[in-house]
């Protein structure tokens, strides 16, 4: 008979436990929850000004990989979007600012001091480096947040760890093991995965009903 049970629970890590079933149906998941989750992560850079050593290039390069906190049920994929502008609108992206002045010393500017106009989607830590300013430089720029998927890019994948491991050497049990990033709750990308995944499955089966009756014999 088959089981599925929670063996750990937290907002950072969840661990679930497959008796009687396939494990490519578990690999499912854990690859969905790799590369088909969307989150939120900054895909567009205008840098009004920037004297620090790092090039505008890398610079809008590391703000991409900052986490940012996600509700997904808010917004939507920029294809999606119905406001069909370049730009975007409130409903699929976010504008976060960044402001470093200069200042007498060296010092390392960190992703707490990047402004959100949305008052979820943030940096899930404030003490990410961003980049070292030397006496004198300065950083100011404006980001765009969106929602993609890890397979657009590594920087929206909602998790670090994502494995599946045989139980004990019981190859009829597996084990899920999903650490998020911070972005989503680590329950909240496994229950995103399973509503993708029941999807796909839903799709096949109407477009197998579709190719079986097309392929049924003609009566003679």
């Amino acid at each position: 008979m088959a089981s599925i049970d929670i063996i750990d629970h937290s907002d950072d890590k969840i661990v679930v436990r497959f008796k009687g079933v396939p494990r490519h149906y578990v690999n499912a998941l854990r690859r969905i929850a790799m590369s088909e989750v969307p989150t939120m992560a900054v895909d567009d850079v205008v840098v009004q000004e920037n004297s620090s050593v790092m090039n505008d290039e890398i610079l809008a390069h590391r703000l991409g990989l900052v986490p940012l906190r996600t509700e997904l049920e808010r917004f939507v994929k920029a294809a999606e979007c119905d406001c069909k502008s370049s730009l975007g609108c409130s409903k699929c992206r976010v504008l976060l600012t960044l402001d470093a002045g200069t200042s007498d010393k060296s010092r390392q500017v960190l992703s707490g001091e990047m402004s959100s106009e949305d008052d979820y989607v943030k940096p899930v830590r404030p003490d990410v480096p961003i980049v070292v300013l030397a006496p004198g430089q300065k950083v100011k720029l404006e980001a765009y947040a969106r929602l993609g998927t890890g397979k657009m890019h590594a920087k929206w994948q909602p998790v670090s760890v994502a494995v599946v491991k045989e139980e004990d050497g019981d190859k009829e049990e597996y084990i899920l093991e999903l650490e998020s990033v911070g972005s989503l709750k680590a329950a909240e990308v496994l229950s995103e995965a399973l509503r993708i995944l029941e999807n796909k499955v839903k799709v096949f089966g109407e477009k197998a009903k579709e190719l079986k009756a097309y392929a049924k014999p003609s009566a003679k």
